[in-house]
């Protein structure tokens, strides 16, 4: 006869509702008398002890078991409820979306214990071939990152997916610049519309969009400070943007950007315009100080800007206005400034970024091969002598 099993040695029995064997055994009791089972199941009864080994081996290495139905589609979930504290809406909204599009579909109905290297490459390759390398990136780190909270969690014992390489993926929308014939037909065609101030000083300065949509009166100096010694001239503060929080997108693209003759100009009438919105919306003005804002006062919406710069486009012959967006005003900027024969190191400081690769990565297509501070290059690039200028 087989000997009786001691307590503790657990149990072994037939499951008629899932038809498998379940394998099981009692580790000790919780704070509230809850006995602390571990079970393992399987089609024979091999398999079941089989389980239940598993099992007991990551108990003991102190792993605290996902349900066996936990899968890679409740980590991502779990992730996207629960990790994404301090992004702003935009930023989640854009992590839910590829979430639910590209990896839950893929991957989702994966145990995630089960999941494995080969799995996410394949998964990457094939990806690779519909997605451009940057979108690759982005939902191998949001599979990454749901993975590691899971992990963090012991909800599984390892991390697979940073095991896996990105593949490059289909080329993403080149990056187009404006060149001096261009930039002086945009500039033209902007005169006396909504966009002509913002159009001005983000070609001019370079500023990101999301940086001129958070500027503020208070930055913007369009005396400078004649007192000083030396003498300070018109300048602005780039310091704020729309991102969460308000910072700026690094700590280094905090800079004080000395402002052309150009900006000046326009920022003094666009000032005086807005004076006269001001008055017009009555009530229906919302003071927030943005240097450019919609006719209520509020901060400009991505889309709205993205649409009135191209319906400025829209009057420039040989530029289709649907291919271009306001950040590529920053991409001119760069452009220009390269042409024009200004070391990439001062390029690199122009437009806020750490050093000069990354400036030499992002605007390749825009730094000429040979290279030979802004506000007076770019005075003499657009030598502007129509009637009126001021020098406020």
């Amino acid at each position: 006869m087989t000997a009786r099993r001691s307590r503790g040695d657990g149990g072994l029995h037939w499951d008629k509702t899932r038809q498998r064997w379940i394998a099981s055994v009692t580790l000790g009791y919780s704070p509230a008398g809850k006995r602390n089972v571990k079970r393992g199941s399987g089609k024979t009864k091999t398999a079941a002890k089989a389980k239940l080994k598993e099992v007991m081996r990551d108990y003991e290495d102190g792993l605290a078991i996902a349900p066996a139905s936990y899968t890679v589609a409740h980590a991502v979930n779990d992730w996207l409820a629960y990790g994404l504290a301090g992004l702003d809406e935009e930023t989640m909204n854009k992590y839910r979306s590829l979430c639910r599009s590209h990896v839950i579909p893929a991957l989702g109905a994966r145990k995630l214990r089960d999941l494995s290297a080969d799995d996410v490459d394949k998964w990457l390759v094939a990806k690779a071939k519909t997605l451009s390398t940057s979108t690759l990136q982005v939902i191998r780190s949001c599979l990454n990152r749901a993975v590691k909270r899971a992990m963090a969690r012991d909800k599984v014992k390892r991390n697979v997916v940073e095991l896996c390489a990105i593949p490059a993926g289909r080329s993403g929308r080149p990056s187009k610049a404006l060149d001096l014939v261009q930039a002086e037909a945009v500039l033209e065609a902007a005169a006396g519309s909504p966009m002509h101030a913002y159009i001005v000083v983000a070609l001019l300065t370079g500023a990101r969009t999301e940086e001129l949509r958070a500027l503020t009166w208070d930055h913007v100096y369009l005396t400078g400070e004649p007192d000083a010694v030396p003498a300070v001239p018109p300048y602005m503060a780039v310091w704020r943007s729309v991102r969460a929080g308000g910072d700026t997108k690094t700590r280094k693209s905090r800079r004080t950007l000395a402002l052309p003759v150009r900006c000046v100009d326009v920022l003094w009438q666009h000032w005086e315009d807005q004076g006269w919105d001001r008055l017009a919306a009555g009530d229906g003005w919302e003071e927030h100080g943005l240097v450019f804002a919609s006719d209520a006062g509020t901060e400009l919406d991505a889309a709205n800007v993205r649409r009135a710069f191209r319906r400025v486009l829209a009057d420039v012959d040989g530029i289709h206005a649907a291919a271009w967006t306001p950040r590529e005003l920053r991409h001119s900027f760069v452009s220009l400034l390269s042409d024009s024969g200004v070391p990439i190191e001062d390029i690199s400081r122009l437009v806020g970024h750490s050093g000069t690769s990354v400036t030499e990565r992002i605007y390749r297509k825009q730094i000429r091969p040979v290279i030979q501070t802004g506000a007076v290059t770019m005075d003499r690039i657009f030598d502007d002598d129509s009637p009126g200028q001021s020098r406020n």
